[in-house]
């Protein structure tokens, strides 16, 4: 499919490009992105150093356009084909590029997450380099593409997890909690796990997160049975290196980024928990 931002999804539709990165130890780790939906343009943009959010913009007052690389919100540019680039002039201004590697993890229209949260999208595991409050940087991340119509009514919260580990292992969750559901019992998830650079979906994915008094993501447990006739499943943990919360209106983001181990391997990765308030 083309690249170029979709417009044309009805009422409340809406397109995203996220582009998400960390350094190997998480200390300089950040997300930006880059929406459409109706009439205007959105941006945001969360920089950590050290643990602590270092840069904060939210935009939504900004000019649609028929190329992403046309759109100019929140300080956000971006361009590229794959190799991608994008770049922030904020407080903590950065230039950055995402070289994919490995292959792509597509949300499946037809998947249990999908359906439930209105979504689709495709994700690119990606080395990042370039420059971040003009220090060099060099790290792994992602370059995702969502569009869809999510219905806030019928949602309680959607969840976005992703894990890098090196060039050839990466894992991407999504899980969508309905809005009378109680628990992560209740969540419809999907989730991928790419080994040797070669994605593949996850017939069982469970996740557990334990959270702070303020309901902030501390800490989270994986286990992923990648076939549906596996014995045993492929477990993963994390622990939360930074995170803040954002207003965003109706609802509340709460961004993170997590420290992780699966299979002898050490990694980073984000995880996002985005509820209705």
């Amino acid at each position: 499919m083309s690249d170029a931002p979709r417009r044309d999804g009805g009422p409340g539709f809406s397109d995203a490009l996220t582009f998400a990165f960390a350094d190997a130890e998480g200390d300089v780790c950040g997300v930006a992105r880059l929406g459409l939906a109706g009439d205007g343009a959105s941006g945001l943009v969360v920089v950590f150093r050290g643990g602590e959010p270092v840069a904060l913009r939210a935009d939504g007052d900004g000019a649609p356009a028929e190329r992403w690389e046309d759109l100019r919100v929140a300080g956000l540019q971006t361009s590229g084909d794959g190799p991608w680039r994008v770049a922030f002039d904020g407080d903590v201004p950065f230039e950055l590029t995402f070289t994919p590697i490995g292959a792509p993890i597509a949300l499946d229209p037809d998947s249990p997450a999908a359906k439930a949260g209105g979504m689709q999208g495709v994700d690119h595991v990606c080395r990042v380099t370039g420059t971040v409050g003009g220090a060099a940087f060099a790290g792994l991340g992602q370059r995702g593409r969502s569009w869809g119509a999510p219905d806030w009514d019928r949602m309680r919260l959607a969840r976005t997890l992703n894990a890098w580990f090196d060039d050839e292992h990466a894992l991407s969750l999504v899980a969508i909690r309905p809005a009378k559901a109680k628990s992560h019992a209740d969540e419809h998830v999907s989730a991928a796990l790419m080994q040797g650079g070669e994605a593949a979906p996850v017939a069982d994915a469970r996740l557990s997160t334990t959270y702070d008094a303020e309901e902030r993501q501390r800490a989270a447990g994986l286990e992923l049975y990648v076939g549906a006739e596996d014995e045993y499943a492929a477990r993963a943990a994390g622990e939360v290196v930074a995170g803040t919360s954002l207003d965003l209106g109706r609802l509340r983001l709460d961004c993170a980024f997590f420290r992780w181990r699966m299979q002898g391997r050490e990694g980073v990765g984000r995880y996002d928990v985005l509820r209705r308030v």
